[in-house]
């Protein structure tokens, strides 16, 4: 049998191995700075990922770029696999709340054909329930925030032409995020470093 020291020494090493486990050591964020003070090669590539969503709707009439342009924003990361989570969290959340709100908005317009404030109170309740249990069923709680917005822009904030005005919010929010995606798949992280002579700066840091 084994000795009451050895048997804590034992349980001492188990326990130091189960928090190596559950809390690792946090990585180091290193990230590379464009030769602007403050300002990282993200940063500039989501700027001109909302600049170049801007410009497409200038030559689509009647049109408004804004929920494009926060597409774009939402969808860069720093790095392509970063876009496609971000990206798609915002997608995936515009799509659930937008559905979500368009099958509200005419529940309480079937109720109340003028509309009724009070009825959207446990409406937005309900709807918000439903699509965090959808978000989290499809494992998107990422869209939770997004959906979010969405559904409540459609039930508070929604034009007579809700249907459309819902369509085109979503059509909006997937144009901006295949901008971000596209900067990003042109634009990697090594062909910057190298347009900015970043590589040898980080050379010239190690030494």
């Amino acid at each position: 049998m084994k000795s009451r020291t050895q048997q804590n020494t034992t349980i001492s090493d188990y326990s130091e191995k189960q928090n190596t486990i559950i809390s690792p050591q946090p990585e180091r964020h290193n990230p590379v700075h464009a030769p602007l003070p403050g300002l990282g090669l993200r940063s500039l590539k989501t700027a001109l990922a909302a600049m170049l969503t801007a410009l497409l709707y200038a030559f689509l009439p009647d049109s408004n770029p804004t929920f494009a342009c926060i597409g774009a924003v939402f969808g860069m990361g720093a790095d392509m696999e970063e876009s496609r989570r971000s990206g798609g969290n915002r997608f995936f959340g515009t799509i659930i709340g937008g559905f979500i709100g368009l099958g509200l908005y005419w529940l309480e317009h079937l109720a109340f054909p003028e509309g009724c404030y009070w009825l959207r109170l446990p409406l937005i309740f309900l709807g918000i329930v439903i699509m965090i249990a959808l978000c989290v069923l499809f494992h998107w709680p990422g869209g939770v925030q997004p959906g979010g917005v969405v559904l409540c822009i459609i039930l508070f904030n929604t034009p007579a032409h809700h249907i459309d005005y819902a369509i085109h919010r979503m059509l909006d929010t997937g144009v901006g995020v295949l901008i971000a995606l596209a900067v990003n798949y042109l634009l990697p992280r090594n062909r910057l470093e190298h347009w900015f002579h970043l590589e040898q700066k980080k050379k010239e840091e190690n030494r």
